[in-house]
């Protein structure tokens, strides 16, 4: 493996990387920083999770003036998750250079993000259309931009941005240098290489095999409305020692998560609107078992290490096949096994077996438990509690006690008092969970027409990108601000 000293990092960035616990390059940073140090326009081809943004972020604040209060340096991203882990990330990365990263993304007050720019940041993260709004307003100055960056361009063309993300090129003053990262190549992307950018070096990385072993994994068929009471018996039933429940998005997250307190259990989430503090304080808690349950978007859960998990729920069936494998992997670690439970809306089966395709794997149909069930799990949790007790044969000093009660109670109602008193019981608090849309496989890409007519359209009901403007939804509907991820 290769260190970052050996790749020529500067001391500053050697002394962010040391901090946050990097010594080893992944493939993709140990191939891509020295092409990107020595000014090379590159093409990289890898999947989320393979170490992408330290890859273009080390090369990018290399080669900005941090005494220069303007944007050098210009990330576009498809979603405003991805915009705000980056950002987050370059900060990171650059805590010792005195250089800044700003994530702008639709759904903020453009005002507020006016201010921020007027600030000076030298690193601006973008997703494309709230970036385009700026470049038209001219409140964003791109005529000093020496580095361009492109993240996962397949997934912005997927979503209709790929006009906006040329114009965004052609905005740039000439003589920059632009990283380009995608899972795929699609024609359009190639497209952009060979005539936007300048004699790029190209680095692939193999896609790590997708693989889901000691993991027993099931799904639950049930509408959106239900998901909630089924979690609950679920939890009820297994009383797993740790588990992480995936939401789709920030809001779904907060929900389940106050409606999971609510109902008594240990739990938090997290998400990428928490400081980087109050995440590592949920951590430590969850790693140190005052925590049942977390709850997490995908964003948030990116490179947990969390031993001795034994159940993830997917409360929301996540985008892609690869996030499911992220998502499981989880649990089922260093030989233990685990479980997997996908909570599937009847709309989501076709993308439910196109994640089965990919990842090879078949998931085992459960039918919903109901509350009766989650009962009789609760009282079973006692009775086992009682068993153990039983078999330590140190109860001499509670015989005497025993037997004054057998006097005047017979032995099942004592039993069954004994039960009732150590069984938790659920609260019975309402609590309400905003739906979202269904997931639908992605439609082919072939139909140039409607992605042109329709630029700013979404795929299965997420709500992404940055435009701030209103839209039509399939149905109708005016919906405002319509990417914006909640």
């Amino acid at each position: 493996m290769t260190t970052f000293n050996e790749l020529g990092v500067s001391a500053p960035i050697m002394k962010a990387l040391n901090k946050m616990g990097f010594e080893e390059a992944t493939p993709i940073q140990a191939q891509t920083i020295p092409l990107g140090l020595e000014g090379n326009d590159v093409i990289g081809q890898a999947q989320t999770g393979t170490g992408k943004t330290a890859a273009f972020g080390i090369p990018m604040i290399e080669k900005i003036n941090p005494k220069q209060r303007k944007v050098q340096g210009l990330v576009v991203a498809p979603t405003r998750e991805l915009a705000i882990q980056v950002a987050e990330e370059v900060n990171r990365i650059g805590k010792f250079t005195g250089i800044r990263a700003l994530a702008i993304f639709g759904g903020q007050h453009m005002d507020r993000q006016i201010r921020a720019l007027k600030d000076g940041p030298q690193i601006v993260v973008a997703t494309p259309g709230r970036l385009l709004d700026h470049m038209r307003r001219k409140t964003i100055n791109i005529s000093m931009v020496q580095v361009a960056v492109l993240d996962e361009a397949d997934e912005m063309l997927n979503m209709g941005f790929i006009d906006d993300i040329r114009e965004i090129l052609k905005g740039i003053p000439e003589g920059h240098q632009t990283l380009l990262f995608s899972a795929t190549m699609p024609k359009e992307i190639r497209d952009i290489a060979t005539n936007l950018m300048n004699n790029p070096k190209e680095v692939k990385v193999k896609a790590k095999e997708m693989t889901v072993e000691n993991i027993d994994q099931y799904f639950i068929e049930i509408p959106e409305k239900q998901k909630f009471e089924t979690l609950n018996n679920h939890l009820d039933i297994h009383s797993p020692d740790l588990a992480i429940v995936f939401g789709r998005t920030k809001k779904r997250v907060d929900e389940i998560t106050e409606g999971l307190q609510a109902r008594g259990y240990r739990a938090e989430g997290i998400h990428g609107d928490l400081t980087q503090g109050k995440r590592m304080s949920v951590l430590n808690k969850f790693k140190n078992g005052r925590l049942d349950v977390l709850v997490a978007t995908d964003v948030a859960a990116r490179g947990l290490d969390i031993s001795g998990v034994t159940h993830v729920y997917n409360f929301d069936i996540p985008q892609d096949p690869e996030s499911y494998v992220h998502r499981i992997g989880r649990t089922g670690r260093a030989g233990k096994t685990g479980e997997a439970i996908s909570f599937i809306t009847p709309r989501e089966m076709a993308h439910l077996h196109l994640i089965e395709k990919v990842t090879k794997s078949k998931m085992k149909r459960l039918m919903p438990p109901s509350y009766k069930d989650a009962q009789r799990g609760q009282q079973q949790v006692t009775i086992d509690k009682l068993i153990k007790t039983i078999e330590r044969q140190d109860l001499k000093d509670y015989h005497e006690a025993a037997n004054d009660l057998l006097q005047d109670h017979d032995s099942v109602s004592i039993i069954a008092a004994a039960l009732k008193l150590m069984t938790k019981e659920r609260k019975d608090t309402p609590v309400t969970i905003s739906s979202v849309a269904p997931i639908s496989v992605k439609k082919a890409q072939g139909d140039k027409r409607n992605r042109s007519s329709n630029k700013k359209r979404f795929y299965g009901g997420r709500n992404q990108g940055g435009r701030n403007q209103g839209g039509r939804n399939r149905k109708g509907n005016f919906q405002k601000n319509r990417n914006r991820n909640k």
